[in-house]
């Protein structure tokens, strides 16, 4: 054999065992906790009994592309590298504190934290949703960082929690670091068939758990009936995609009917959910963090208001903004397009942290991230 192919077979032989330990690392990596479970067992066996799991997978309602027609991978990456004006605010954003220990029984009030996550207490029941405490939406230590501002709480600010709901089991919607330290704090989890097993790997037992396919119902606790409700979006927290269910969700109390958007494109399933669950006294519905190379996975600026007014809301709370950079707009762009076309229907626009109620008199209403 020549010299010179002796080196290069050498070469290849090292390069293969370094490409083989490399992805050896990168799979040992994804099996730590914060990548969560895979459902196996019984509660595989009930995902494969959806109707919404099909081909391997879960599906949405309608044909829901990853990217835009006609827009490629290399695009976007393209797109990531252009400079985006004021994409992230430049100074610590203002926010309040409110003693969520201190709320009296009988107030109806949402807290905001930021993005997704929010505490509702609703005709008494003290409810957490899609909580993200600790400064980044992503399993490393890069990317997804919090802005300056908006970590204004943690796990001990809470009082005890009555439902934990998780919409879907994206980073910027289920925090490892957060949930882990709620299973002692929480009475019941509700949430979409699959991410069970993540709680359940983080400490949650089996019995707090209650896991939702679309148009099931629940009653977690005396008086609080919970539904999940069609989203259309995605899942997944490895390499392998959609193997638990993304949902909103419905919530009924003695004199309250909420909706829980979670991550959601534009689709018949808000003209549907209203007819069969509405009217809304509060609808939470994602605003932000949009692009029109993804347009089927969140709603952009113009569907915001369409989508709750098919919902049948009486009042809208805007989030899925305000907490990170995970899209292409300006940072403040979501919330300024959801009050441009909201014409008459309420929009409560509270600082995170600052306590505001649907219910009347008219809704609070600001714009403090305008430049004071």
């Amino acid at each position: 054999m020549p010299h010179w192919l002796r080196k290069l077979s050498k070469f290849m032989l090292y390069f293969l065992i370094g490409l083989g330990g490399l992805a050896l690392l990168v799979w040992g990596y994804l099996q730590t906790p914060p990548f969560g479970q895979t459902p196996s067992g019984e509660r595989l066996a009930r995902i494969k009994r959806s109707p919404q799991y099909h081909d391997g997978k879960f599906q949405n309602e309608s044909v829901t592309p990853q990217l835009t027609e006609g827009v490629t991978y290399w695009q976007l990456i393209n797109q990531y590298r252009q400079k985006i004006e004021n994409q992230a605010p430049t100074q610590p954003l203002p926010s309040q504190k409110t003693d969520l220990k201190a709320l009296a029984p009988t107030e109806n009030v949402v807290v905001w934290f930021g993005h997704s996550s929010y505490f509702i207490q609703v005709d008494g029941f003290k409810i957490l949703v899609d909580p993200v405490f600790s400064g980044r939406a992503s399993p490393v230590p890069v990317g997804g960082k919090s802005y300056l501002g908006t970590d204004v709480y943690q796990v001990a600010d809470l009082p005890a929690v009555d439902l934990l709901y998780i919409s879907h089991d994206h980073y910027d919607h289920l925090d490892y670091a957060t949930v882990k330290q709620l299973p002692g704090q929480v009475t019941h989890v509700v949430t979409g068939l699959g991410v069970g097993a993540h709680l359940e790997r983080w400490g949650f037992a089996p019995g707090q758990i209650t896991e939702l396919d679309w148009h099931q119902a629940a009653e977690p606790l005396p008086g609080l009936t919970t539904t999940a409700a069609p989203a259309r979006h995605f899942s997944g927290r490895g390499l392998v995609g959609n193997q638990t269910l993304w949902t909103s969700l419905v919530v009924k109390t003695a004199t309250q009917t909420l909706y829980l958007g979670g991550d959601s494109g534009y689709d018949q399933h808000f003209a549907a959910i209203g007819a069969t669950y509405g009217p809304f006294d509060l609808a939470v519905i994602e605003a932000g963090q949009y692009n029109a190379s993804w347009r089927y996975l969140h709603l952009m600026p113009g569907e915001i208001v369409p989508a709750a007014r098919q919902l049948q809301a009486k009042v809208l709370l805007p989030v899925h903004w305000g907490k990170f950079t995970l899209a292409l707009h300006p940072w403040p762009e979501p919330i300024e397009q959801v009050l441009a076309t909201a014409d008459s229907l309420p929009v409560l626009t509270p600082l995170i942290g600052q306590k505001a109620t649907w219910q009347p008199p008219a809704p609070l209403g600001q714009t403090w991230w305008k430049p004071q």
